[in-house]
This record gives structure tokens, sequence and C-alpha cells, in this order.
């Protein structure tokens, strides 16, 4: 397992999640089954468009406060230059 810092989207430009974990995949499979109460279940948040790994949880945490002080349009700019057509990353890292 490795850390991972994620945003996860309700749709293209959408509602914006950012959050953090030791296990990716586990992670977003609950966020898409509506296993996480709260934020992303309330808004509909369940794809993935954006994520990046770190050697350690620490690094991932410190990455997570960061990103979640950025203004809405840094993270869009940051979502749209790595995955542009805001698709869903969900098979990607389950092939993984």
């Amino acid at each position: 397992m490795q850390a991972s810092v994620y945003i996860m989207a309700s749709g293209r430009n959408g509602t914006l999640y950012i959050g953090v974990t030791s296990d990716l995949v586990k992670r977003v499979w609950q966020h898409k089954q509506g296993f996480v109460e709260g934020f992303t279940y309330k808004y509909a948040v369940k794809s993935l468009v954006y994520y990046e790994q770190h050697i350690s949880m620490e690094s991932a945490i410190l990455r997570e406060k960061q990103m979640k002080k950025w203004r809405r349009q840094w993270k869009v700019n940051l979502i749209q230059e790595n995955n542009p057509h805001w698709e869903d990353l969900w098979g990607s890292i389950i092939e993984n």
C-alpha cells in the first residue's frame, strides 16, 4: 500500500473533494459505493480525477493540507494539466 493524495469530482468542473489514504483503490471504491458518509456522499462526488502517490503518509498529509488551502482555480488547473477530459481514473488504478 502506498500513501496517496487524490481529488474526486462530481463531474467536469463540478464539486471537488481532496483526500489522503494509504489504500487508494479501497478508498475510491468506498466513495463510489457511497460508503463514505458526509461531503462526498451528500454531493455525489464519485469520479477520481487526479491522484499522486507519496513515499510516506507524512508527505501525503502535508500535500493534502497544502492543496486544501488552494483556490479552486488552482485545483481545476492541476486536474486539467493531468486529466484534460476529466476522465474517471478508476480503471487505471485497479489495473495496477
